[in-house]
């Protein structure tokens, strides 16, 4: 049985994206409000894995979770892209004329912007979770609500679906990191013949091309970045940290990179070494 701590609730896309990564197996969701309970809940138990969302292909960066990450002190150890699609949902006596309120995380509303437009007589309320919308809109029986969230959140919660694929880009992805305490990735011991990417972060001295030499050595090592991402330092005027995605076909390779570009930096830190994730569809 493998603990998982997610943002959200059952039917969030957290939850699914937890069981096709952990495919297989026999999990139990650790359900949290905020992402930074996730941590809170993998300090309190070490045998906790934690499924985080990074990044997605329409809202961008959730930034906060890449501070929230590198000050936890837990790993990476893998990946999964998943297929973002959003349905409109009510209870079951409810229609398109009796809706007054829709209820969503803002993320997903941002993402059915379009379809929204199209309903402007709706008043737009955001909610912390999109299974959760689904979920107190079931259990207090509020009439006139209505949710956008998975159709697994939908089927799970006894909701009419009165639309499917409401999002307004149909290629929606969000990359989810699979995050473990040092003790557990001791414990399970990762498959390094598959590891082909790693997530670091570092700061640089505020001098003219301090950067374009780090990205030369990756170059020079034949290492693909496949994000590059920075962050104020606070405290710092103008002075940024680096959040950094590669992928290599070559570990020792990479190693050779990673041992040329941390004498450049001030402070230098690898979040985790994995697989790169596939897109599920």
């Amino acid at each position: 049985m493998k603990k998982v701590a997610i943002q959200g609730g059952l039917g969030s896309f957290h939850d699914i994206a937890a069981h096709q990564y952990f495919e297989g197996s026999d999990i139990q969701l650790e359900c949290c409000i905020q992402f930074e309970d996730i941590f809170k809940t993998m300090s309190h138990d070490t045998d906790v894995f934690g499924m985080l969302a990074i990044e997605n292909t329409i809202a961008g960066s959730l930034l906060h979770n890449n501070e929230l990450l590198r000050l936890s002190g837990t790993q990476i150890i893998g990946e999964h892209k998943l297929r973002i699609s959003h349905c409109f949902v009510c209870l079951p006596d409810d229609d398109w004329t009796t809706i007054t309120e829709v209820n969503s995380h803002p993320i997903a509303l941002m993402q059915c912007r379009e379809f929204l437009s199209h309903h402007p007589q709706y008043k737009v309320v955001e909610c912390e979770d999109t299974a959760m919308s689904a979920q107190n809109i079931m259990e207090n029986n509020l009439h006139g609500h209505a949710a956008i969230c998975s159709e697994a959140a939908a089927n799970l919660f006894g909701m009419k679906i009165l639309s499917k694929g409401i999002e307004t880009n149909k290629h929606n992805f969000t990359r989810f990191l699979v995050v473990a305490n040092p003790s557990l990735v001791d414990k399970i011991h990762p498959d390094m013949a598959s590891t082909n990417k790693s997530s670091m972060v570092f700061t640089l001295s505020h001098t003219e091309g301090s950067l374009s030499q780090v990205l030369s050595i990756f170059s020079f090592y034949r290492i693909n970045l496949t994000k590059i991402q920075s962050l104020p330092i606070i405290g710092h005027e103008w002075e940024y940290q680096f959040y950094v995605d590669i992928v290599f076909d070559d570990y020792t390779r990479y190693k050779q990179s990673v041992a040329a570009v941390v004498p450049l930096t001030k402070q230098f830190k690898i979040l985790g070494e994995y697989a790169e994730g596939k897109q599920s569809l």
